[in-house]
């Protein structure tokens, strides 16, 4: 059975990262028709509100909103992504299975160091992947994803390339209120950063990314290395 084309691959530490960082765009590819495969590494097992099952139904929730084709978790330890060769070799086959175009992963700067961790190992597998002789558990063959590009979590640095949400703000809205624990916990939770109006600053932090470009909304994006104008973002001929 041959596998469906996937356009991109979207790491996260924790269900929640990538919506934060790229619901808009994500949905904007959904429904044009673009398949997209979300990872998490880990359960956030360790999160101040929730349980490990609610997050995995929220997660589910969510990515019904958005559209993905696929959502999978690696189960690896919350609060203990560390460059280890075990979590590479895992996160490379996660990207040897799907054999994605474009890869995303969180920008390193950002205040839980769960999110720069992620990034690290996105990024060493990103590579890896690509290598013929290096060995994985999986036994999946080498792939090179076309790009690997960093989205935004906490932190709202200037960005290298913005993607116009204008049309899909609410609705990034939306897929995020999926995780009601996270962001709308009500009487049974606690106080964290998540609870205390954080999807208002997601809000204008796109607004302002938006004003910059010259449009209502947008999401910002980091890349190690330059974009060729002459193609879109999926190195297709524009």
């Amino acid at each position: 059975m041959t596998r469906e084309k996937i356009d991109v691959l979207a790491f996260g530490a924790h269900s929640d990262d990538v919506e934060i960082g790229m619901a808009g765009s994500i949905y904007q590819w959904t429904v044009s028709g673009r398949n997209v495969v979300i990872c998490d590494l880990t359960e956030a097992e360790l999160s101040s509100n929730g349980t490990i099952d609610t997050r995995h139904e929220e997660a589910s929730e969510s990515a019904r909103r958005l559209g993905v084709l696929e959502r999978v978790n690696l189960q690896l330890p919350d609060r203990g992504l560390f460059l280890k060769d075990e979590f590479i070799r895992q996160v490379t086959d996660v990207i040897r299975k799907y054999k994605p175009t474009l890869v995303f992963a969180p920008y390193h700067r950002d205040r839980h160091p769960d999110h720069g961790r992620c990034a690290e190992l996105v990024k060493e597998a990103f590579f890896s992947a690509g290598i013929r002789k290096y060995e994985t558990p999986g036994g999946f063959d080498a792939h090179k994803a076309t790009n690997l590009f960093y989205y935004f979590i906490n932190s709202q640095p200037r960005p290298d390339f913005m993607i116009d949400i204008s049309g899909y703000m609410e609705k990034k809205l939306d897929v995020l209120r999926a995780y009601e624990t996270q962001f709308l916990p009500g009487e049974f939770g606690v106080k964290t950063p998540l609870t205390e109006g954080y999807l208002e600053r997601i809000e204008a932090r796109e607004r302002i990314y938006g004003l910059e470009a010259g449009i209502t909304f947008a999401e910002g994006f980091k890349t190690d290395r330059p974009i060729l104008f002459n193609q879109n973002i999926f190195g297709e001929e524009s």
